[in-house]
């Protein structure tokens, strides 16, 4: 078995390298995320009116590379913990840039749903998961100020795209738009992962006293408290994606007009924002265990609230709190495997931790819908999707190993 040791002080070259390191990530996972997921949205209308392609069909070729992502996450991590995150990051930009180009060119339902496979498999090699591998090598014990910048950054991703898409949109159909934001994808992305990621990856951390439990990473994903940790982010997830996406229809069952509805939904994605900026001082106060537990509260606590409150201001007050607890619950997610059992198979562990939430993630859109007809409502189905939360936070205290 490995033993700790402590790793040398980074010379000022290095530092230098990890902040460029650092500004690369954030700009290419704003361009990552801004093309292949937040365009999506804003021109899903147009794509269906122009094609006549229902939403249904179009909306499921989304989801279905989101479940693509999940299980090419798994072999890139073993790969980027072995090699760093040069070659699998600028091979993923590299394929990303003619996928989004298949998709403007789709002739057809099948060949749009066939570009967004492959879509899919460039999103599980250049989105969150290899970037917050890539870091936590990399920035070692600053990793978690490191993570926080990078999920500030990204946070701004519908931000800039969105309306940027939009924009492009009234100038261009959705195809020409498509083929824009590919440019700016090859332009950004792809030099910025081949150059800018050329800082000597480091060997794999030793294994720490306090994880020697996790030399053998194929135990730990074997173990309980990796099944139960996994279950319960993945039931988490679930249902704060289902509420992003159900969201402004359960305000308009509310009564709340589609723009004042769109606004909430806006001031949530910057309660994100404001919900990472204290992670680092939560961390500093609490334990793994109780950490995880009060997030997954905090989730379910402001699900239920949206489902309950009937006034504008308070709806949207909620909306915010629910933007808050939902941006912190990505960095735990970032640190879930770090917090456990150490950085030295991170990779490895991430993806396997990160397959089953992408498939939860790309199910709930669909699900909060039907939960919604089934329970003859937004508000209860609300209400349900706080309770799962309180059972996500009840199981993840069985998630960390005794001896962390």
């Amino acid at each position: 078995m490995a033993v700790s040791r402590t790793l040398p002080e980074p010379d000022a070259a290095t530092r230098v390298g990890l902040r460029q390191v650092l500004v690369v990530l954030c700009a290419t996972e704003i361009t990552s995320w801004g093309v292949l997921y937040y365009a999506f949205p804003v021109l899903a209308g147009k794509i269906t009116t122009a094609t006549g392609w229902p939403t249904a069909a179009i909306t499921a070729a989304l989801s279905a590379s989101q479940l693509v992502a999940a299980l090419i996450g798994i072999p890139v991590g073993r790969r980027l913990d072995r090699h760093g995150p040069r070659g699998v990051m600028t091979a993923g930009s590299l394929l990303a840039v003619p996928a989004v180009v298949a998709v403007a060119y789709a002739p057809n339902l099948a060949c749009f749903l066939a570009a967004w496979l492959l879509v899919g498999v460039a999103m599980g090699a250049v989105l969150y998961p290899p970037a917050f591998a890539a870091l936590t090598r990399w920035h070692g014990p600053n990793r978690i100020r490191a993570l926080t910048v990078l999920t500030l950054a990204a946070g701004l991703a519908s931000t800039v795209f969105a309306p940027l898409t939009a924009w492009l949109s009234t100038w261009l159909d959705w195809r020409g738009t498509y083929l824009v934001l590919g440019g700016i994808l090859a332009v950004i992305t792809i030099p910025g992962h081949w150059f800018g990621l050329r800082v000597p990856w480091p060997p794999r951390p030793p294994v720490e006293a306090q994880h020697a439990h996790a030399a053998n990473p194929g135990q730990v994903a074997r173990s309980r408290s990796f099944v139960v940790l996994a279950v319960a982010l993945s039931m988490a997830a679930f249902a704060t994606f289902a509420v992003v996406v159900n969201l402004v229809p359960l305000l308009g069952e509310r009564g709340v007009g589609t723009g004042i509805a769109a606004v909430a939904l806006g001031l949530g994605g910057a309660g994100q924002v404001a919900g990472r900026l204290g992670y680092a001082t939560l961390t500093a106060r609490t334990s793994i265990r109780t950490r995880t537990a009060l997030i997954l509260l905090a989730m379910a606590a402001t699900t239920a609230l949206l489902g309950m409150l009937t006034s504008v201001p308070a709806l949207i007050a909620a909306a915010i709190l629910a933007g808050m607890a939902r941006g912190v619950f990505t960095l735990l997610q970032a640190t879930a495997i770090t917090d456990r059992w150490g950085a030295t198979h991170y990779g490895r562990l991430m993806g396997l931790l990160s397959a089953p939430l992408t498939i939860t993630m790309a199910l709930a859109p669909f699900a909060g819908a039907a939960l919604a007809n089934l329970l003859d409502g937004y508000a209860t189905t609300f209400l349900l999707l706080g309770a799962i939360t309180v059972g996500a936070a009840a199981l993840s205290l069985a998630s960390t190993p005794r001896t962390s």
